[in-house]
């Protein structure tokens, strides 16, 4: 799609804008040779917390940000001045006029999981490849529209899932694939926890703040009555996220079950079943994959470490954490690379391998679709505990089987003005 056609599609409630054709920077530049002065030009689509922390404590090697936009503009410029060359940066309430205006080689969106999907359909539309975060998703079905839209539109994507470029996680997982523990069956995941359902509460709504356009904030889902709670909170509502928060599902959990998928070397599949292994909104469940193996969500919260998964084989076992890993027998320990060390920096390597692949127009180490089928384990997991029965899943179709009750909760109704684009 042309970018002038980009706004007069993409238009939630508002007039149609012309945009013009934008060839990346980096698609003419030779593959792996970018020119001195070809640095890419990059912006970020919600700068709250998230976003600060990349831009601050993270490099971002080869490329400058040119552009922000967050709905609350008023955090635009916090970020701004949080940074050494803020003051530079075009600075927008409404992303997609940014994407209109700017020439961007690739957009960071770090909005809320409700708003990312269509923000990073959005992004590819206008010429852009993108650096999603996770999880991804709000649902399984945005999920499959998003993978094929990166399919669609050629572009590189990179899901915000750091572990997948720490040199220690990628040789543990490596080892579990290739049978270092024997036959794996068991994979051991902390029982995170679910999203909580908002009721309306007392006292009265309050004021929406200025420089907040709310009904874009709100995006797909209801027009709710404004709450900072929710605003600020959002990540612990089912309406926005599937457990977003420290110790959730799609929080700390997505980190968790990707690594599970990619221990397993299952990252374009997922589970045939999803068994509740007791009975509340905080059960334990198994996720059992065709060939046998159960990924059991059952240990408890310990600390970071439950940011990875422990793999059980039938020749010994291998916990991997985020940016280390511990074996028995502890020979697997050997020739180990050296640990990366959690906080400032971790995602550096992530980030420079997807401004590599933007320029070698290479598979980056958490595409879309390895992103996609890690965030539908997490959905998975929610939708089983809600029906509370065991659930029969065809990872191929991506759907229930004989169970329509379950099949409903694979997608949402998108408020009008806020429905994705038709791909293709």
């Amino acid at each position: 799609m042309k970018r002038r056609e980009f706004l007069r599609r993409s238009a939630l409630g508002a007039g149609a804008l012309a945009i013009p054709t934008l060839i990346p920077r980096s698609a003419l530049a030779a593959p792996g040779q970018p020119g001195a002065n070809d640095r890419l030009q990059i912006a970020f689509i919600g700068v709250g917390g998230r976003a600060r922390w990349i831009m601050k404590r993270e490099d971002l090697p080869g490329a400058q940000i040119v552009a922000v936009a967050d709905c609350y503009r008023p955090r635009c410029d916090e970020a701004a001045a949080q940074m050494e060359d803020g003051d530079k940066w075009a600075k927008y309430q409404d992303y997609r006029r940014m994407l209109e205006r700017e020439k961007l080689d690739a957009v960071f969106v770090e909005t809320t999981c409700h708003a990312r999907v269509l923000a990073m359909i959005h992004a590819m539309q206008a010429g852009c490849d993108v650096y999603g975060e996770k999880p991804i998703t709000l649902t399984v079905a945005e999920g499959r529209t998003l993978v094929n839209a990166v399919k669609h539109y050629k572009k590189v994507f990179q899901t915000g899932s750091q572990q997948r470029s720490m040199p220690i996680n990628a040789h543990a997982s490596r080892l579990v694939r290739e049978g270092a523990i024997g036959r794996v069956h068991t994979v051991i995941t902390c029982n995170f926890k679910g999203p909580k359902v908002w009721r309306a509460k007392e006292p009265d709504p309050e004021p929406v703040p200025e420089g907040l356009d709310w009904d874009h904030w709100c995006n797909q889902t209801e027009l709710r009555p404004y709450y900072r709670e929710l605003q600020f909170g959002w990540a612990e509502w089912a309406a926005y996220d599937g457990g977003g928060q420290v110790w959730g599902v799609s929080g700390w959990g997505t980190h968790s079950l990707d690594q599970a998928q990619c221990g397993l070397g299952l990252d374009d599949t997922g589970p045939v079943a999803v068994i509740p292994e007791d009975t509340g909104p905080e059960c334990r469940v198994t996720l059992r994959y065709a060939n046998g193996v159960a990924l059991k969500l059952e240990g408890a919260n310990r600390g970071m470490e439950d940011l990875g998964a422990i793999f059980v084989g039938d020749q010994g076992r291998i916990e991997i954490l985020r940016g280390d890993y511990t074996a028995d027998p502890e020979e697997l320990r050997r020739n180990a690379p050296p640990v990366t060390p959690q906080g400032d920096h971790e995602s550096i390597p992530h980030i420079a391998n997807f401004f590599a692949c933007m320029r070698t127009r290479g598979k980056p180490n958490a595409d879309v679709e390895t992103g996609h089928r890690a965030t539908t384990l997490c959905h998975l997991v929610n939708i089983c505990r809600t029906v509370q029965r065991k659930l029969e899943w065809d990872p191929v179709n991506e759907q229930f089987v004989g169970d329509e009750e379950a099949n409903r909760l694979l997608s949402r109704p998108r408020r009008k003005g806020y429905e994705l684009p038709r791909i293709g």
